[in-house]
C-alpha cells in the first residue's frame, strides 16, 4: 500500500489525478493540501483536507507527495518534498527550467528517493495504437509520423494578458506529444521550430510545429487553438502504407463529463473512432481496413508508480527524457525572442 499526498486541489487533483489513484487498490489517498477554503470540487469521503503544508511533511505516513499546482510552483514544492523524506510526483511541464529539473533529480538521488513527471499521455488510447500498428510491421519502415493536438479555442489566447513562456501553447500543450515522440523514438538529431503568436507580437504563444529530424524519419508535432476542424490526430507514412487515426483518446472528453474510470466503457473508441491502415502487402495486394482501437488507461501511470517506489522497478519516465523535454520547452520558446 502506497500512502500519498496532494499539493493543489484543482483541475489537475480532481480530473487527472484522484479518479486514478482512487481506484488504485494498492493506493491510499490520505490528504490534500491546499490554500484554497471554497473550492468547486467535491470533497472525496476519508480524505484529510488540510490548509498547513507542515501537516504533509511531518506525517510519517505519506509516501508520496503528488505536485497539481501551477508550473511556477512545481520546482519549490518539490524540492520541499525531497528535503523533507517524500517521495515526488510532479505535473508537467516538470518545471521551468531544464537547471531546476536536473537539480530536483540530482537531489532525489542524494537522499535515494523517488521523483518523476507525471506524463499520463504516455497511456493515450491513440498512441498505443499507433504503437500496435508499428510494431506489426505491415508498414515497414515508417518515414514520417505526423502529430496534431488542436483545438478551436480562440478565448484562451484572446483573453491571455501578454506573452510568457509558462503559460504558452508550447509549454502547456507541447510537453504531451514531445514526451511521446522522445519515449518512442528517442533524442533526435536535431529539431526544426516553428513556435508563433498567430494574434501577434505581446500576445500568447498560440501556435507551434516542431520537427524532429532522425536518420532516416521526420516527426512533426502540430498543434494550434485556432483549428475549427481537427488535423487528425496521428499519421504514420512508412514504406508499404500509411495509417491515420483522426480521433485522440476519449479519457479526457469522459472525465470532462465526470464519467469516471469506475465504468467498463470508460475512455474507449467506438467503431466510428478506430483508425484506417491502407497498406500494400508482400505480393502486391491492396488492403484498407479499420484497426480496433487500443484501450487507454492513464492509471497505469499509478501502477507504475507503485511498482517503483514498493519494489524497486525502473521508472516509467526516465529522468533523461524529462529533462530532454524541458530543454527542448526552452529552445522551442526561446525563438519567439530571437
Amino acid at each position: 500500500m502506497l500512502t500519498i499526498a496532494y499539493i493543489g486541489n484543482g483541475k489537475s487533483t480532481n480530473r487527472y489525478h484522484l479518479p486514478f489513484s482512487l481506484k488504485n487498490e494498492r493506493i491510499r489517498v490520505k490528504t490534500i493540501y491546499s490554500q484554497e477554503k471554497n473550492s468547486v470540487w467535491r470533497k472525496v469521503s476519508g480524505v484529510n483536507y488540510v490548509n498547513d503544508i507542515n501537516t504533509i511533511w511531518n506525517d510519517e505516513e505519506i509516501q508520496l507527495v503528488v505536485i497539481c499546482t501551477p508550473l511556477e510552483y512545481h520546482y519549490e514544492y518539490a524540492k520541499l518534498a525531497l528535503e523533507n523524506g517524500k517521495n515526488v510526483l510532479v505535473e508537467k511541464p516538470f518545471t521551468q527550467t531544464s537547471d531546476q529539473a536536473k537539480e530536483l533529480f540530482a537531489l532525489a538521488k542524494e537522499k535515494n528517493l523517488f521523483i518523476q513527471c507525471y506524463q499520463n499521455r504516455r497511456f493515450d488510447s491513440d498512441f498505443l495504437t499507433v504503437q500496435k500498428v508499428m510494431n506489426s510491421g505491415v508498414l515497414g519502415d515508417i518515414f514520417e509520423v505526423e502529430m496534431h493536438f488542436d483545438y478551436f479555442r480562440p478565448e484562451v489566447p484572446m483573453s491571455a494578458k501578454g506573452f510568457s513562456k509558462e503559460f504558452s501553447f508550447l509549454y502547456g500543450h507541447g510537453c504531451h506529444t514531445i514526451d511521446q515522440v522522445l519515449s518512442l523514438f528517442g533524442n533526435p538529431n536535431r529539431i526544426t521550430y516553428d513556435v508563433r503568436q498567430l494574434l501577434g507580437k505581446g500576445h500568447m504563444n498560440d501556435y507551434f510545429d516542431l520537427d524532429f529530424l532522425y536518420d532516416s524519419k521526420k516527426v512533426s508535432i502540430k498543434s494550434s487553438y485556432f483549428r475549427l476542424k481537427e488535423r487528425p490526430s496521428f499519421v504514420l507514412y512508412g514504406k508499404k502504407g500509411v495509417f491515420v487515426k483522426q480521433s485522440k483518446d476519449r479519457q479526457e472528453e469522459h472525465l470532462k463529463l465526470f464519467y469516471m474510470p469506475s465504468n467498463k466503457d470508460f475512455g474507449i473508441d467506438l467503431p466510428e473512432h478506430y483508425g484506417v491502415l491502407t497498406y500494400i502487402d508482400d505480393d502486391g495486394k491492396y488492403h484498407e481496413e479499420k484497426v480496433t482501437s487500443e484501450v487507454g488507461d492513464y492509471g497505469r501511470i499509478y501502477d507504475g508508480i507503485v511498482e517503483s517506489i514498493i519494489y524497486g522497478k525502473e521508472k516509467i519516465v526516465k529522468d533523461e527524457e524529462t529533462i530532454r523535454q524541458i530543454e527542448i520547452l526552452e529552445e522551442g520558446i526561446n525563438k519567439i525572442e530571437d
